[in-house]
This record gives structure tokens, C-alpha cells and sequence, in this order.
């Protein structure tokens, strides 16, 4: 069977390639350019082993976030009509998967005003992270990596919600590795790679269908709440 939240939310991560390129891509930029290595060090081969770190982290964060999110939601519960709870969650999920369809085929960007709810959370771990370059070792990598995962972004926050209804700690952990793991083609490519991957994600007829599919997700997931009020 489907799950059309964990779908959802690595096809956010893929079609939201545009996004984090802008969000993330100079972070990582950054972070390559200040990357120190030693002597007779495959540059390349070194700069792909610090990313993949820098990222590792940063879909930790999204995944702890997730189970954070999911866990609360789960213990919110006994505290009301756990039928209600459940179907309000569903709804809410549901809206915010037909908004990130609508950002995703260039209709309506609402859900990046989302962003702004986070940049007070932002101001606290700015400094730390600007303590971490220039990368050094892998460990810098990783911490840089969690401490940006917490980044304000409109796309997380949307599938954070997904987690939120999940109404799991698991599932809503489930659910944030998979938009990380959407995510990382665009975070990893370079170069040439990177301007093929922009091109194709930017496609009117690839954000269309994708966005498409997105809004579908979030009717069947409304569909299945009203459903339950009967």
C-alpha cells in the first residue's frame, strides 16, 4: 500500500529542488569553498565526503524534527477527542499538501510566507553555525549540517504538518527522512550536473504533473477525513 505521505514528501524534497538551491545552495557553496584540506588530498573526492556529512546532519535534524512533532501530536491526543484530533490533523495535512502542490507547479507560492515562523528560532543558531566553518574535519560537517537543518524553510515546515498528522513519532521521522532524502540530488550535484538537474525540475509540464500529484494526495487525504466524520 501507498503512503502518500512519505511519497509527498520526497517528491516536496525532488521537485523542491529550485527552493533549496536558493535556501541551501549558497550554505553549501559555502561550506565547499572553505572546506581546508590537507596536501595530496583528492579535492573533489574530499569535498564529496564533507557534503555528504553536511547533509547526513541536516536530514537528522529533519528527522528528529519529525518524531518531535509526531511524538507531541500522539501525547496531544489523550488530551481530546482522539476521533476529532485525528480528523483535524488529516485536514490540516491535507490543505497544506494541496498548497505545496500549488508552490510546486508555480501557481500560488503561499507556503514559503511559512518561512517567516522559523526565523526567530534562526537568530539563536546563526552563531553556532558560523563557528563551525572553516570545515576542518567531518564532525564540523555533521554539526554544521544539524544546526542548518533548523534553517527556515517553507517546504519543511509544510511537510512537518504531514508528521504532525501522522500522529507517530516514527512515522513522522519517516516522513522527514524522505523529503531529506528528496532533497539531496539537488544539494549534491554540481556543476554541469546541477544545471541539468535546475533546468529539468523547472520545467513547466514536470512542476505541473508533480504539483498535480501533490494536490491529489492532499484530496484523498481530505477525502479520508471527511469520510470519518460520517
Amino acid at each position: 500500500m501507498i503512503d502518500y505521505n512519505i511519497t509527498g514528501a520526497f517528491l516536496v524534497g525532488l521537485m523542491g529542488a529550485g527552493h533549496c538551491i536558493g535556501m541551501c545552495g549558497g550554505l553549501v557553496g559555502a561550506f565547499s569553498s572553505q572546506l581546508v584540506t590537507t596536501p595530496g588530498q583528492n579535492l573533489l573526492a574530499s569535498k564529496l565526503k564533507f557534503l555528504l556529512t553536511y547533509n547526513l546532519g541536516r536530514i537528522l535534524s529533519y528527522s528528529l524534527a519529525g518524531a518531535l512533532v509526531g511524538g507531541s501530536a500522539s501525547a496531544l491526543g489523550m488530551l481530546f477527542d482522539i476521533d476529532l484530533y485525528l480528523i483535524t490533523l488529516r485536514v490540516i495535512a491535507g490543505v497544506m499538501m494541496i498548497i505545496t502542490g500549488l508552490y510546486i507547479a508555480q501557481i500560488w507560492s503561499g507556503v514559503v510566507q511559512i518561512e517567516r515562523l522559523g526565523k526567530f528560532i534562526w537568530r539563536f543558531l546563526s552563531p553556532l553555525a558560523n563557528r563551525v566553518v572553516p570545515i576542518r574535519t567531518l564532525r564540523q560537517a555533521f554539526v554544521g549540517g544539524v544546526l542548518w537543518g533548523w534553517l527556515p524553510c517553507g517546504l519543511v515546515y509544510s511537510t512537518l504538518t504531514w508528521a504532525v498528522a501522522s500522529h507517530s513519532a516514527q512515522q513522522g521521522a519517516l516522513i522527514m527522512l524522505a523529503f531529506g532524502l528528496g532533497t539531496l540530488p539537488a544539494l549534491l550535484s554540481v556543476g554541469a550536473a546541477a544545471n541539468m538537474l535546475g533546468q529539468w525540475v523547472q520545467k513547466r509540464a514536470v512542476r505541473v504533473v508533480s504539483g498535480s500529484i501533490l494536490v491529489l494526495f492532499g484530496l484523498q487525504t481530505l477525502y479520508i477525513a471527511i469520510a470519518q466524520l460520517n
